[in-house]
């Protein structure tokens, strides 16, 4: 059983639900516009509930990824390395071959990530102790 110690968790930075407002006031031409178009306000709505949901959670059991509608839990043993993609993003690479993307999580990150695998993942940070 992990530790609270052990536990990261990587989320949207709040400030992002600063584009919900400018959505939200831009859309207000529209919004009065015609009877229906009030709708338009669920996108701001739905930006908000993707910043306050979306998050990667890692401890020393397993990678747990949660998006807007649903979450997912991975153990470590069904995670067979970590890929470093375009604009810093990391994925779990499964041991069946396909990708998990980490939300929130970027390669500035991994230090950090490290620490709370318990030791599963290795930190790219940490200096050589062998001799030369």
């Amino acid at each position: 059983m992990s530790t609270a110690a052990s536990r990261a968790v990587f989320r949207v930075p709040p400030l992002a639900t600063l584009t919900a407002v400018v959505v939200a006031v831009g859309a207000l031409p529209f919004a009065t516009g015609a009877p229906w178009f009030w709708l338009i306000y669920l996108v701001p709505v739905g930006i908000v509930g993707w910043v306050l949901r979306r998050r990667t959670t890692v401890d020393g059991d397993a990678v747990t990824v949660r998006g807007l509608l649903r979450s997912r839990r991975v153990p470590w043993s069904e995670i067979s390395s970590l890929r470093l993609g375009q604009k810093s993003r990391v994925s779990a690479v499964l041991s069946d071959g396909a990708e998990l993307p980490l939300p929130a999580v970027h390669v500035r990150d991994l230090p950090v990530l490290a620490a709370a695998s318990g030791g599963r993942v290795p930190d790219p940070t940490a200096l050589s102790t062998t001799p030369e």
